[in-house]
């Protein structure tokens, strides 16, 4: 006996994700509805092996399904997923809007599995930030052995975070440097992509940071442990999948670099690769359609007693999105639902 699931969005580049890998993953779907806005109803989508047609959100019926996978962005999700949350259908949302709200579980299953038993309470799962998902599934294994205090964090994030508009401005404006015929003005970004970096993702806020920045902070406090001081600057790479992140942090407890790659070698989601040679560390490129959380440059901070430094990569639409996402659905179905 297998999940009614639906999956809402499943036309954009992360709603697409997700029905790839709730196929490569075999998640028990005895049936699955893709649901799309109006503009792109009847698009057709993949599933395994099975061709599926979109059905329009705004009409859908969520009474006697499952669980349903949201990809649909915030304003979409709070017309809908309250609905859908009441009619019984478990809500995983990708969005923003329920992350902070402290009657909704914020999830990474290999971080914090146990916080699903809170899911009841209105019905819906929030899934993190692309840019946390990444670096809190490489720092709950250390802050288990030697307590972080202060995690300073620089991304590397790729245009596919600003979904398809954003791949096709970076093509687009690539285009344009080679065949100067057109002028391919920002439209997506605040400034041109191709060929550059833009120190500005989301909105700024009164502090200086922006809701980016903010969003690591809060978010990395609300998975972990809220003493965890976060410190981040967001920045979009001219790359269309894979973000990438130099962090540092300071333990309270002295851990040696050779102790620290031993333990991420053994914590789940992780993959080690750190050799100190040309080309032994992992690039955002090598990353794409993996489900790992990649670690290299991990090396001792000599400026400060308890530091340690590394780079962390991964698919921005797998890890940070898609497949967390899935990873929710199979613990809500293997904790609390438990039909597959």
């Amino acid at each position: 006996m297998g999940y009614r699931v639906v999956v809402a969005g499943a036309t954009g580049n992360v709603g697409r994700e997700m029905l790839n890998i709730l196929a490569e993953r075999q998640f028990p779907v005895d049936e699955i509805a893709v649901l799309a806005s109006r503009r792109s109803l009847g698009t057709e989508v993949s599933f395994g092996d099975e061709t599926l047609k979109t059905k329009d959100l705004d009409t859908f019926d969520f009474t006697g399904w499952d669980m349903a996978l949201f990809a649909i962005g915030s304003d979409a999700t709070k017309k809908y997923a309250p609905a859908a949350a009441k009619s019984g259908c478990v809500v995983i949302d990708n969005s923003s809007l329920y992350r902070y709200d402290p009657d909704v579980p914020l999830i990474v299953p290999e971080v914090n599995a146990d916080a699903i038993e809170g899911y009841a309470k209105k019905n819906i799962i929030a899934n993190p930030n692309c840019s946390t998902a990444q670096m809190v599934v490489a720092l709950k294994p250390l802050h288990d052995r030697a307590t972080i205090k202060r995690v300073v964090v620089s991304t590397y994030q790729s245009v596919s975070g600003a979904g398809a508009a954003g791949m096709d401005e970076l093509w687009d404006q690539t285009k344009a440097v080679y065949n100067p015929t057109t002028d391919v003005a920002p439209a997506k970004f605040t400034k041109q992509i191709a060929f550059n970096v833009i120190p500005h993702i989301d909105v700024f806020m009164d502090d200086g940071s922006t809701k980016e920045e903010w969003k690591m902070v809060a978010e990395t406090k609300k998975i972990i442990d809220p003493k965890i001081k976060v410190t981040a600057t967001c920045v979009r790479v001219p790359v269309f999948v894979g973000h990438s992140e130099a962090v540092n942090i300071e333990t309270e407890d002295f851990l040696d670099e050779d102790e620290a790659r031993d333990i991420l070698r053994e914590a789940p989601g992780i993959m080690v690769i750190d050799k100190r040679e040309d080309g032994g560390y992992v690039t955002p490129i090598e990353c794409v359609g993996d489900f790992a959380t990649f670690i290299s440059r991990l090396r001792q901070d000599s400026t400060i007693d308890n530091g340690l430094n590394f780079w962390c990569v991964s698919d921005n639409l797998r890890k940070g999105a898609a497949l967390n996402a899935v990873q929710i659905a199979e613990l809500l179905g293997n904790r609390v639902l438990k039909k597959g």
